[in-house]
């Protein structure tokens, strides 16, 4: 079963190129967000150019497994966040995070750029991933979340010529 539930969280992608994919998960807790990001940035970066991007994806990530800790998952440490990392030989990512809890309806997420929303201790998770990455959608009523970041090849060779 827990095969079957992995296989739904992988990124709906229509790349051709090959790419290299890490299944991972961790303990609902804090603290184990930052340890889990490191690991995951080092294998991202061995797949991407560097950029200047990757402080992008590392936020956008961070806000996700933030979110699936604390909202997802209710710091819940018997509960898991699932994650799936895709990485393409061109430098395009996919970063598929999966919590076990029970959802939300993105209807009712507060816009934090009105001003009544502005000075809102929190809030700005989902929008500050859409604003960093490429490509944010939700699966599973809001406890799947996937995040991608385009190929930056065609970067990496403009500015080696």
């Amino acid at each position: 079963m827990a095969d079957a539930q992995a296989r739904n969280i992988v990124p709906h992608s229509f790349h051709s190129a090959p790419y290299v994919e890490l299944r991972q998960s961790f303990s609902s807790q804090i603290q184990a967000i930052s340890p889990f990001v490191e690991k995951l940035m080092w294998f991202i970066l061995k797949f991407r150019t560097a950029d200047d991007i990757e402080t992008d994806i590392e936020t956008a990530l961070r806000e996700a497994l933030a979110n699936a800790v604390i909202h997802g998952n209710g710091e819940d440490s018997f509960k898991r966040v699932h994650v799936v990392c895709r990485c393409y030989i061109d430098g395009e990512v996919w970063i598929t995070v999966r919590d076990e809890g029970r959802g939300f309806d993105m209807n009712t997420v507060p816009d934090p750029t009105e001003p009544e929303n502005r000075l809102a201790p929190g809030g700005r998770g989902i929008y500050i991933m859409q604003t960093l990455m490429d490509e944010v959608f939700f699966e599973g009523g809001g406890t799947i979340v996937h995040l991608r970041k385009k190929s930056n090849v065609i970067g990496a060779v403009s500015r080696s010529a």
